[in-house]
C-alpha cells in the first residue's frame, strides 16, 4: 500500500513538473527594467513550437485580453507583422510588431497590457533550440522604460501563466482546461 502511494505521488509529480516550466523568473531588475526568462524542454519539434507561437489565439489566456476572448488574437508571423486583437466594436488593437523570425527565434516588440505607452522597448523572444530528441522552448522578455522595475513581478506572474499555457499547447495541441 504505501509503495503504491508513493509511485502514485511520484508520478504525479512527474506530471506537474512536465507541464511546469523549468526555469521561470525574473533574471534581472533595474529601476528603470527587468527581463523575465522562462525555459523547458519539450518533447517537441522546432515546428510544433512555430505552430503554437503563430496560434497565439489558441493558448493565451482571455483574462489578459481587450476583447475577453483569445480567440480574437491573431499574430503574423512575418517581419512587421501583427500581434492584434480584434475588438467588438470592429477596431484592432496591436499589442505588438514582429521585429525578427528566423528558423531559431522569433522577437516581437509588445508593450503587451499596462506596459503600453510606458515601456522604450519590450522585446517578447520565443526560442526553440533542439538538441536529441526535442528542443527547449524559451520565452524572454525584456521591458525598459521609466520606473517599470517596479512592474516586474506582476508582469512576470502573468507572463509565467502565459508561459505555462504555451507549453501545454505545444505538448497537447490544445489549450489547459479552465482553472475551477
Amino acid at each position: 500500500m504505501l509503495k503504491s502511494m508513493i509511485v502514485a505521488i511520484m508520478v504525479a509529480a512527474g506530471l506537474t513538473c512536465a507541464a511546469t516550466p523549468a526555469a521561470a523568473e525574473v533574471v534581472a531588475r533595474t529601476a528603470d527594467g527587468f527581463t523575465l526568462h522562462y525555459a523547458v524542454r519539450l518533447e517537441s519539434t522546432a515546428g510544433d513550437v512555430i505552430l503554437a507561437v503563430e496560434d497565439i489565439g489558441g493558448w493565451w489566456d482571455s483574462a489578459h485580453t481587450y476583447s475577453g476572448d483569445a480567440a480574437n488574437m491573431t499574430l503574423q508571423l512575418q517581419p512587421g507583422g501583427c500581434f492584434c486583437e480584434a475588438l467588438p466594436n470592429g477596431e484592432t488593437f496591436e499589442h505588438g510588431r514582429v521585429t525578427l523570425i528566423d528558423d531559431e527565434h522569433i522577437v516581437l516588440a509588445a508593450p503587451l497590457g499596462p506596459l503600453n505607452g510606458h515601456a522604450t522597448r519590450a522585446d517578447l523572444t520565443f526560442r526553440w533550440p533542439e538538441a536529441g530528441a526535442g528542443v527547449t522552448a524559451t520565452l524572454t522578455f525584456v521591458v525598459e522604460g521609466p520606473q517599470l522595475g517596479a512592474a516586474a513581478d506582476g508582469v512576470d506572474g502573468v507572463m509565467r501563466a502565459q508561459f505555462s499555457r504555451f507549453v501545454h499547447y505545444v505538448e497537447y495541441g490544445e489549450p489547459p482546461a479552465p482553472a475551477e
